[in-house]
């Protein structure tokens, strides 16, 4: 059995304080890695299923056999390994805010680093996603690069937001300037930890078709309960 606890990592970034922790669970019995900002939980690996449903739900809706996605949010890496866990995918692109959480997984800190960084289709790039969006896209190499898929965890919900730099992303401007960055049938998927938000769901219907908002849910063994998320999936037309 590991420490109970350890700190990992603690370093400053530009929008707070980020930490990786790593604990043992005396309840669940599992070792457990948790990243803070500031005094704010932003994910556990304890609870990862809906982020991996991001990508498998995502992806299942796409056909061909050579997929170039974008993950917005490296975090954890729940996300971008589920991607690559499909076959179909040629290159992955995952844009990451925080310097610290690209080392971590560099330095094989958390338990999913090898998978994603030892896979020849994988690329860390450091940017604001959310800035990439707006201008010429979240492929420094190619601007105006368009993808098959973008799948998206970084906010808690398009109404709670992790920073001020997503303001005004999941309204209809935002939301038409990410569609610019898809192909002509390709994916938008988000992750959500609210309800699905119908004003949401009527702007992503505004400029994609078949949009859907599915409720994912997963035990919650620290409080004894089911908890439950949402992952939005939407077409381009």
């Amino acid at each position: 059995m590991s420490a109970r606890f350890e700190e990992l990592d603690f370093s400053p970034t530009p929008i707070g304080e980020v930490s990786l922790r790593r604990r043992f669970d005396l309840q669940t019995q599992q070792e457990v890695f948790e990243v803070k900002l500031g005094d704010d939980f932003l994910m556990s690996s304890m609870f990862n299923v809906a982020e991996i449903e991001l990508s498998r739900r995502g992806l299942a809706r796409l056909d061909g056999k050579a997929l170039d996605v974008v993950v917005g949010g490296l975090g954890l890496g729940y996300t971008a390994v589920a991607a690559l866990e499909d076959p179909r995918v040629r290159e992955l692109v995952v844009v990451e805010l925080l310097e610290p959480v690209i080392r971590w997984h560099r330095q094989g800190l958390v338990p999913a680093s090898s998978d994603l960084t030892g896979d020849a289709r994988t690329r860390l790039v450091q940017g604001d996603f959310f800035s990439m969006s707006r201008e010429d896209g979240y492929d420094p190499e190619q601007p105006g690069r368009v993808f098959d898929a973008v799948l998206l965890d970084i906010d808690h919900s398009p109404a709670h937001l992790l920073d001020d730099g997503s303001e005004g992303f999941y309204g209809p401007t935002g939301t038409a300037e990410l569609a610019r960055h898809l192909r002509p049938g390709g994916v938008y998927g988000l992750w959500s930890n609210d309800p699905p938000d119908p004003a949401y769901t009527g702007i992503l219907e505004d400029v994609f078709v078949d949009v859907e908002a599915h409720v994912v849910t997963f035990p919650n063994p620290l409080q004894d309960r089911d908890a439950t998320a949402t992952v939005y999936v939407a077409t381009k037309p």
